[in-house]
């Protein structure tokens, strides 16, 4: 495509032309895109813009709107109109008032015009001979403003949410422990727009088919698979390399990202090699930019214990040995957490039904069609039970409604099914809240409420599209009946009864980093009979994907119950013990796996997720922008051992142009450390300062601070 701003009078070669031609500051506000920190005309389509000509001749004029390469009119890349008059592909211009000599007109795009960078071309007729003159360039976004786009977004305040608002909260943790994390997008930041059309001339298909590539953006639909794609570097050398083990020595711990905006340029920058690395909220944070970028309403989503099902059969099978250790005899996998985006628009494709929020995944987890991407997929058609609906809406199903099994593996084969819950997968589905930085839980849109005679009905929908037989939820007889037939064919052990033994594992007080973990397993008796129950516990240091990396601890003991009994065993987890095999993602399993003599196991997990200690920022006086405001961040170091190494980072769309980051002294233990700095806010409004203290010694620590920046003080 054609880059450049839009050319002089002198330069075009057409003496008779005003200037400015598109009245860029006008045309902007009216198209709500402002905020872009470009000096090039950027409109949204299906919503009129004005420009202004000064003709020496009378003679009939074309304007010729080109995008991409090899443009043609077939395609709807290439248009040609007359002024005043309304041409077949839906673009018009009107004359308006004129005024010395200088002609007005308004120009009209159609709603479903193709998105990306325009060349603007005036031709006139000299009786034989046509002279064409190039007047500039614009570029044309999606239109969530316009009711005609298929991206269209009926209240304002979500339009300023999803489309406008170039920070926001992505949420993380575990399901009992949701945590927050300031996230920049940026996407009005310098260069981003023009990143973002780089992304989409990067694709397989346009390299394919650079012509068919540039008339199907148009489409949301085929825009934001596209970009799922291209998000990732699987298959396109696209933007963001993910990684989930070993060290990140060749690049950047994920965790280290706070926005989007570091991450693309540093992908345009240097000529397009993949950034590394990245883990699924970074994916997610950098789509959301691209697609907002583009004007196509986006959200970020967060799936709390959500499944990854390989064979796409919505069952989950874990496996342990009879110590509890896991045993990787399966590809399924359920993580404490995955991201994934939301976007807006009606499914053409699909139905009017299935218009809405569609799931869009660029973390790069399971191949669609030849492909690692995912989506979109209309949240409606998950909840639905709609599961051959394009895009990859069964592998969302799945990732939050297949149900968990856990079977011992002994050394003859032999298999025991110890638990089972079909209640476990995605829980707390949460995004940010419009106009403020709460949660809002919208699992009520990806399902019906669990147990419910509805969700059983779809659940089995789901399974019978997608033709599994031999797994799902049946009736009690029914499911009784297939699950004792599966266990003789594959030597399972099938547990019958009811259980005689309950427990359950609690955290005595909060997890902080630094400090033991104090734990309790406290077991019942359900029966009058005397019990002995042996019981195996174990931690290990996971990833978030809830993959054991490092084991902590590893102890076993008999336990008596009499009758009715309640016995609370406390134990804990030392600091020494962990500190050396504690992941980045602070994440610790412990297992507890109670054999009970003449009755059935029981298998208890606890996720903990150790909490950080908080940073305090401190902003003084008014933010106002080209004034300078002083920063204060205050850090009090948790270990028993001193700190060194430490960089602290800031960035914020509107107040640093670039991240900011600084060396830390040392810190002794329990040690308070300041650290001041300048920002000086070059745009106006709520503003997001986030800052991020970086160490071997301990995984990123975060916060962040919302400004409300001014214009005059």
């Amino acid at each position: 495509m054609a880059s450049g701003l839009p050319h002089s009078p002198r330069q075009s070669g057409c003496v008779g032309l005003c200037v400015p031609w598109l009245k860029c500051s006008l045309n902007k506000a009216a198209h709500h895109t402002s905020d872009y920190s470009s000096t090039e005309v950027i409109l949204r389509r299906g919503q009129a813009f004005t420009i202004s000509l000064n003709f020496q001749t009378t003679n009939c004029c074309l304007l010729f709107p080109l995008a991409g390469p090899s443009p043609a009119e077939s395609q709807h890349t290439k248009v040609i109109f007359n002024l005043s008059d309304e041409g077949a592909s839906g673009w018009s211009a009107t004359q308006e008032h004129s005024e010395h000599g200088c002609m007005n007109f308004t120009i009209v795009s159609p709603a479903n015009a193709v998105i990306g960078r325009y060349k603007l071309k005036l031709q006139i007729d000299s009786g034989n001979k046509f002279s064409s003159v190039l007047l500039g360039h614009f570029v044309l976004l999606f239109n969530p403003w316009c009711p005609n786009d298929d991206v269209y977004m009926a209240n304002e305040k979500d339009r300023q949410e999803y489309v406008l608002n170039d920070s926001g909260i992505i949420f993380h943790g575990v399901e009992k422990y949701i945590q927050q994390e300031a996230w920049n997008y940026g996407q009005f930041e310098e260069d981003i727009l023009d990143i973002s059309l780089a992304i989409l001339d990067r694709s397989l298909n346009h390299r394919k088919d650079p012509s068919i590539d540039v008339s199907n953006r148009n489409n949301p639909i085929y825009v934001s698979r596209v970009i799922s794609a291209m998000v990732n570097s699987n298959d396109e050398k696209g933007v963001v390399e993910g990684k989930w083990n070993g060290k990140y020595r060749s690049g950047t711990n994920p965790l280290h990202w706070s926005g989007s905006v570091t991450i693309l340029r540093k992908w345009y920058r240097r000529r397009y090699k993949p950034v590394r690395y990245g883990q699924c909220w970074v994916f997610a944070g950098v789509m959301c930019t691209v697609l907002r970028s583009l004007g196509i309403p986006t959200r970020v989503i967060t799936n709390f214990n959500s499944a990854h099902d390989r064979n796409i059969n919505l069952s989950i099978d874990k496996y342990i040995d009879i110590s509890g250790k896991t045993l990787h005899l399966t590809e399924d996998s359920v993580w404490n957490f995955h991201v994934w985006n939301e976007s807006w628009f009606i499914r053409r494709d699909l139905g009017s039904f299935y218009d809405g929020w569609q799931v869009l995944d660029a973390t790069p987890q399971e191949v669609s069609k030849g492909i690692f991407q995912c989506g979109p997929a209309s949240t409606k058609a998950i909840k639905e039970g709609d599961v051959n609906l394009d895009y990859d809406s069964s592998f969302v199903f799945a990732a939050v409604n297949a149900d968990c099994v856990t079977w011992i593996h002994y050394s003859n084969k032999r298999k025991e099914r110890i638990y089972s819950n079909t209640r476990k997968i995605g829980k707390f589905i949460s995004t940010k809240a419009v106009g403020t930085n709460s949660r809002v839980d919208v699992t009520d849109n990806y399902k019906y409420p669990e147990g419910s005679l509805k969700e059983r009905q779809v659940y089995k929908k789901a399974l019978k599209l997608l033709g599994v037989s031999s797994t799902g939820r049946r009736t009690k007889v029914t499911r009784r009946r297939r699950r004792f037939s599966v266990a003789r064919r594959q030597n399972m052990t099938v547990p019958t009864g009811k259980p005689t033994v309950s427990g359950k594992l609690n955290l005595d007080a909060s997890p902080v980093i630094g400090q033991d973990i104090l734990l309790t397993l406290s077991l019942r008796n359900l029966i009058t009979d005397f019990k002995t129950i042996k019981v195996k516990l174990s931690a290990s240091a996971v990833l978030y994907t809830r993959k054991p990396k490092t084991e902590i601890l590893q102890w076993s003991r008999s336990i008596q119950l009499g009758s009715e009994e309640v016995k609370e065993i406390p134990f804990k987890i030392s600091y020494s013990q962990y500190k050396n095999a504690l992941m980045d993602d602070r994440k610790i399993l412990v297992t507890a796996l109670c054999e009970v003599r003449q009755g059935n196991s029981l298998l208890m997990e606890k996720d903990i997720l150790l909490q950080d200690p908080f940073l305090t920022i401190k902003v003084f006086g008014p933010t106002v922008v080209h004034k300078a405001a002083n920063v204060q961040v205050t850090f009090t170091n948790p270990l028993s051992e001193t700190v060194t190494d430490c960089v602290l980072r800031a960035e914020g769309s509107g107040l640093l142009k670039e991240q900011l980051q600084i060396n830390v002294a040392q810190m002794a233990p329990m040690e308070s450390s300041t650290i001041e700095f300048e920002i000086i806010p070059y745009k106006s409004g709520t503003r997001q300062l986030q800052v991020d203290l970086v160490s071997n010694h301990f995984s990123d620590i975060k916060g962040f601070v919302m400004l409300d920046v001014t214009l005059v003080q």
